[in-house]
């Protein structure tokens, strides 16, 4: 089963893809990164981007039922790899113990300095 999902409260998506895709128990959150769900701008200073894009991506995975701690696998591409120390310390502040298995990579970004996507385990749920 697959079930392309678009999160009330998200950042609407720039191009033709779905906020997620839940798929045999996962979903599949698209890139994610620092702009302002109401505005569409991005503000601020790398950490406050940091933590608006992490905020972004809990926003999409409790739409499908999960939450930061359920994800399995996490990539992160940076402007500038010099930024990981900082963008790893806000990381850290907000992501659950038992964190998820991550790359990151720097890459050239539209006009922003971070951008997150992620794969993550919907949680079981107790029979009804």
């Amino acid at each position: 089963m697959r079930e392309a999902i678009m999160v009330p409260g998200a950042v609407s998506p720039a191009g033709h893809y779905s906020h997620a895709v839940i798929a045999n128990g996962f979903v599949f959150v698209a890139g994610q990164g620092p702009a302002d769900p109401a505005t569409r701008k991005v503000t601020g200073t790398f950490r406050e981007q940091v933590r608006r894009t992490i905020e972004n991506i809990r926003t999409i995975l409790n739409g499908a039922g999960a939450d930061l701690g359920d994800m399995v696998k996490v990539t992160v591409f940076l402007s500038d790899i010099a930024l990981f120390r900082e963008y790893d310390a806000v990381y850290r502040e907000m992501v659950p113990e038992g964190p998820a298995a991550r790359t990151t990579v720097a890459a050239m970004l539209n006009n922003i300095d971070i951008e997150i996507d992620c794969i993550a385990v919907l949680p079981q749920r107790p029979s009804d």
